[in-house]
């Protein structure tokens, strides 16, 4: 453990003589929450549903319209011929007869020709107040509210999703650097046996056989070396991307040591009503009884009182007036299909109960599962650990009985890559715990 410590530290010693820039864990989770596209599209989400909140609630307010028309016809639309002759009696004809000029009674009997709306205008701006809807405006802003908390709770389960992401990509580049840490301490025992074992064979002590599997050895690291380099490289990259880093000449700052996983345990029970999975689950049933509620509310009057002011010149002569009016709206034949729709709504708020019920279970079963994760995680770390120990020391009980003279190279190569494998697992486990611990605060709604 020590000694993984110490090659750590030198490293990062190394490394920050030419880095630009080294970044903790919290940095870079932080980086990738301002910056990752998954999270700019959940903000995008959230502002798409507050437009949608305020778009209801203006249906509170009066609805104001105007219209305006005008026209001029080919012809009047409106013709007739009024004979006054027809409709005069005999006796008002005697007294006409001796009261007007010959000329006057004679026009009176020849009919007159009327037209009417050969052009016109029309003009009328109202505003109507709902009073009564069947609560559709009132449940239609509750659901735009829930639409809205929707997507500030996917917004968190975004946020997790890219902690969770760039936390592996964090500890994967760890990772593959503790690994070429080590082969660089591989690197450096093999040449010193590689220099004993040159004047040993110079010496005629041993076969050249022994350097020979010594050079071959340093040939597998130096390639191991390559492949790492190469990965290091890709991942670096990826992490860059993930979090829009400026470039990829950085290094990361890290603990060696894991922490007890005790403080982290959590009351599943109570820690369910936190997580964003279980608070989904209960707005997707508060939405199904909303919905229920408009379902219902279609089927009921509304009512609606307005004014208006309106305007019209069709004779010739403008006239202008104002209105008050009331409206009232009864779906009579609209039962017949709504008593089925709201049927088919009280059934899905049932069916929205029953998966929050059933899914609050597995989001508990989930905390467990998490739990057990962890402390095994933590358990094969401590396991780790102890086994880093005692490859250590069998690979100096190995160099000194390869030195007296007792054992071979083989021998000791082979206690050499036992330490190197103990390194290296301890590595993986160190990373794995790291994930296992995000992963049950993400689950118990840390």
């Amino acid at each position: 453990m020590k000694r993984l410590a110490l090659i750590t530290l030198c490293a990062l010693g190394t490394s920050l003589s030419w880095a630009q820039h080294s970044y903790t864990l919290e940095q870079i989770v932080d980086s990738a929450r301002q910056n990752n596209i998954a999270m700019r599209s959940a903000a995008h989400d959230i502002d798409a549903a507050q437009q949608q909140r305020r778009e209801a609630f203006t249906k509170y307010f009066p609805n104001v319209s105007a219209t305006g028309a005008w026209f001029d016809a080919s012809k009047p639309m409106a013709e007739m011929e009024l004979n006054l002759s027809d409709n005069i009696s005999p006796e008002l004809g005697a007294a006409l007869a001796q009261s007007m000029p010959p000329e006057a009674l004679a026009a009176l009997n020849q009919p007159m020709a009327m037209a009417m709306m050969k052009h016109g205008a029309i003009a009328s701006i109202s505003a109507t107040q709902p009073v009564f809807a069947g609560g559709r405006i009132v449940n239609g802003n509750r659901l735009a509210r829930v639409g809205e908390d929707v997507s500030r709770l996917q917004l968190r389960l975004a946020e997790d999703e890219v902690e969770k992401t760039a936390q592996q990509y964090f500890w994967q580049m760890v990772t593959l650097e503790e690994k070429m840490n080590t082969l660089k301490a591989v690197e450096t025992f093999l040449n010193d046996i590689h220099k004993d074992v040159s004047l040993a064979v110079k010496a005629g002590l041993v076969l050249r056989n022994d350097l020979l599997q010594v050079q071959l050895r340093q040939n597998d690291v130096e390639s191991q070396k390559a492949k790492l380099q190469n990965a290091i490289s890709l991942v670096r990259m990826l992490l860059a991307q993930y979090c829009a880093l400026s470039d990829t000449s950085f290094t990361l700052s890290y603990p060696t040591e894991a922490a007890a996983p005790a403080t982290l345990r959590r009351d599943h029970q109570q820690a369910l009503a936190s997580t964003a999975e279980y608070q989904l689950l209960d707005k997707q049933v508060e939405a199904a009884n909303l919905q229920k509620k408009m379902a219902v509310g279609e089927q009921l009057p509304s009512l609606a009182v307005g004014a208006g002011y309106n305007y019209h010149n069709m004779l010739g002569t403008g006239q202008h007036f104002g209105m008050v009016f009331a409206t009232v709206s009864v779906p009579l034949s609209g039962w017949w299909g709504g008593s089925h729709a709201i049927k088919r709504k009280r059934i899905a708020e049932q069916k929205a109960i029953e998966q929050r019920a059933d899914n609050a279970q597995l989001l508990t079963i989930r905390m467990q599962k998490a739990w057990n994760d962890v402390v095994e995680a933590y358990q094969q770390l401590d396991i780790a650990a102890r086994s880093i120990e005692q490859a250590e020391e069998n690979l100096r009980i190995n160099r000194n009985c390869y030195q007296a003279g007792t054992i071979t190279m083989s021998d000791l190569l082979e206690a050499q890559m036992l330490y190197q494998q103990a390194l290296d697992k301890r590595t993986d486990l160190f990373a794995d715990y790291q994930n296992k611990v995000l992963e049950y605060k993400h689950a118990v709604g840390m």
